[in-house]
């Protein structure tokens, strides 16, 4: 009961921490729709394939590990059930058995924390993109624990992006921050009764509830008035980059 009093008196309200994955996915679909139609796209790490809706004028490729159950260790934030069987292809993300320059354009949606090496992942879609193939990654900047044990970062900030795309031969197109440090914590203080009730086996009454939801309020007039902030903390990255060269270092 108590839960669905605080999930209704979220939803009348426009709190700071609630938008997260709405930002991104109105970003990424804008992104997508400036990539001509009929171009080759992989969705790189594409998991359930919750990105293919927006790729309706792209000839649409996905690909995974395919290692993922929903289980995972049991630690952290896990999906219960995760389902691999539409995917295209199934490989490392770092060797993806497609020839050089077979595609015009890739995104990697939320996958980077998930990948061992990051880096690598970069050359590979150096290598798989033709000369003025589109890049689309969306990461968090600051992330709890999930889909555990494949959770191998907590964040990437704008400077991995700015080295590491410069040096494998791609152009920053646009790099957006979401959210800001306001935001970031609000998130994180509606995440409380979850983890008190996971982590230290007690339910938080409807008075500290109230207590969260006021400085959620505080944290949103703060937000609304926010000055920059984002360079110190937000929820992640979108980066919009083309390929502009074949070489790599």
């Amino acid at each position: 009961m108590i839960n669905r009093l605080v999930k209704n008196y979220l939803k009348k309200k426009s709190f700071a921490g609630t938008r997260n994955e709405a930002t991104r996915l109105e970003w990424l679909e804008t992104a997508l729709k400036k990539i001509p139609a009929g171009s080759r796209i992989l969705d790189a790490g594409a998991g359930e394939l919750d990105q293919k809706k927006y790729c309706s004028h792209l000839n649409y490729v996905s690909q995974d590990f395919g290692k993922y159950d929903g289980v995972g260790d049991s630690k952290g934030l896990q999906t219960k059930k995760w389902d691999n069987s539409k995917l295209d292809i199934v490989s490392d993300i770092t060797s993806i058995p497609e020839t050089d320059a077979s595609f015009d354009a890739i995104m990697c949606v939320e996958v980077f924390e998930h990948i061992p090496d990051p880096i690598s992942a970069i050359k590979e879609f150096s290598r798989l993109l033709r000369p003025g193939g589109y890049l689309v990654i969306t990461a968090p900047f600051c992330s709890s624990t999930h889909f555990a044990p494949y959770h191998f970062y907590t964040g990437f900030n704008r400077y991995f992006y700015e080295k590491h795309l410069s040096e494998n031969g791609f152009e920053i197109m646009e790099i957006d921050e979401n959210g800001n440090f306001f935001e970031y914590v609000a998130q994180e203080l509606l995440r409380v009764p979850f983890c008190a009730e996971k982590y230290a086996g007690k339910k938080i009454s409807i008075f500290d509830k109230m207590a969260i939801m006021k400085s959620v309020s505080m944290l949103s007039k703060l937000s609304k008035i926010d000055k920059g902030s984002k360079e110190f903390l937000n929820f992640g990255l979108h980066v919009f980059a083309r390929k502009i060269s074949g070489n790599t270092k």
